[in-house]
């Protein structure tokens, strides 16, 4: 996405085609990787799941994918992204290795908190990712904590604290937001609507189910997004970052999306019709939505061929290693428990 400087908004505009124009072929080609990788990622480790090769709780992305990706796409060196436990999809579009975040979920030494972590406690700072908690709604403070680092150090970065639909009403979240707006710290809170939280609609559980104005009483501008479009979430992101960046305080994104599997593995799901999901599947998928665009931009079947082919070997790699990756020697059970003075 063509801009003066990362970080910039782009005017948005678009060309004939209806395509962005300010978006090129090898930026949708990346878009549709990454989106892609998620997807088939998440898919296999719920076949590793019912295998029973990963244990405890596994919360998949499979529907969510424009979000990370396009929110990732418009990050600087230096900022950082936290997110709560449905974290896989973050890893991967931060960059993390695909071999280390599945070895992870199967607990082997091989993972990227060497097996110790599971699914959702992943960390990596080298890519700017602080973690996958699994505490409802504590990355929110977290998150704001990493901005007032950026606002104290003068570094220029900002923080993207992403909580979910069930978690904005988590009072720490309002602790955080008032804090946030009061001292102006560069954070970009990204709620990822998906309607249901563990398993209750926002109509059932929310007053105020237009989440972007939650920030209204602590004057903090927000913008509902199309959270199945990864270009409208590319650009809305850009404005967020922009905003938090220059000085200005604290900026909410609601991301309008959908989740396709239960909120767990654990969890059917029966508090929905497989008609309703069907519908958004066949209506909104991001991942089809992206290809039509891709089409107009002249990207051919035999193009994403490739990239498909491509995405099955990695993802493949990654099931192979997880799997045969050696457990944790019994001698990490006393590291990382304490700071371990230097030498």
């Amino acid at each position: 996405m063509a801009r003066t400087r990362k970080g910039e908004a782009p005017a948005g505009k678009a060309d004939a085609t209806g395509v962005n124009a300010f978006v090129g072929k090898d930026e949708l080609l990346k878009f549709y990787h990454d989106m892609l990788l998620i997807r088939r990622f998440e898919e296999r480790a719920g076949q590793l799941y019912g295998m029973g090769l990963i244990g405890g709780f596994c919360h998949l992305y499979i529907g969510q994918e424009a979000i990370a990706v396009g929110m990732q796409s418009i990050k600087v060196k230096g900022d950082q992204i936290i997110t709560g436990y449905r974290d896989h999809g973050h890893m991967l579009a931060a960059g993390m290795d695909p071999n280390e975040v599945m070895a992870e979920l199967t607990g082997r030494a091989g993972g990227s908190s060497r097996g110790k972590g599971g699914s959702m406690h992943m960390f990596d700072v080298e890519t700017g990712f602080y973690g996958g908690h699994g505490i409802v709604g504590a990355q929110v403070s977290l998150g704001t904590g990493l901005a007032l680092n950026n606002h104290y150090r003068g570094n220029g970065n900002v923080a993207f604290a992403y909580f979910g639909d069930g978690a904005a009403n988590q009072g720490q979240v309002y602790e955080s937001f008032n804090m946030a707006q009061l001292w102006k710290l560069p954070v970009v809170y990204v709620i990822e609507n998906n309607q249901y939280a563990m398993g209750t609609s926002v109509e059932r559980s929310a007053s105020e189910t237009a989440f972007h104005k939650r920030g209204t009483s602590f004057r903090i501008p927000g913008e509902e997004v199309d959270g199945m479009d990864v270009i409208a979430v590319a650009e809305a992101g850009a404005r967020a970052a922009e905003h938090a960046r220059s000085g200005q305080g604290p900026f909410i994104l609601e991301m309008k999306t959908y989740r396709y599997r239960g909120h767990s593995m654990s969890d059917p799901a029966k508090y929905r019709t497989k008609d309703e999901v069907d519908n958004v599947k066949q209506t909104r998928d991001p991942i089809d939505h992206l290809k039509e665009r891709l089409a107009k931009a002249g990207v051919t079947e035999d193009d994403l061929k490739v990239v498909d082919a491509e995405v099955k070997r990695v993802v493949a790699e990654a099931a192979e290693f997880a799997r045969t990756s050696p457990e944790p020697d019994p001698s990490e059970l006393y590291t990382d428990v304490y700071l371990e003075a230097a030498q």
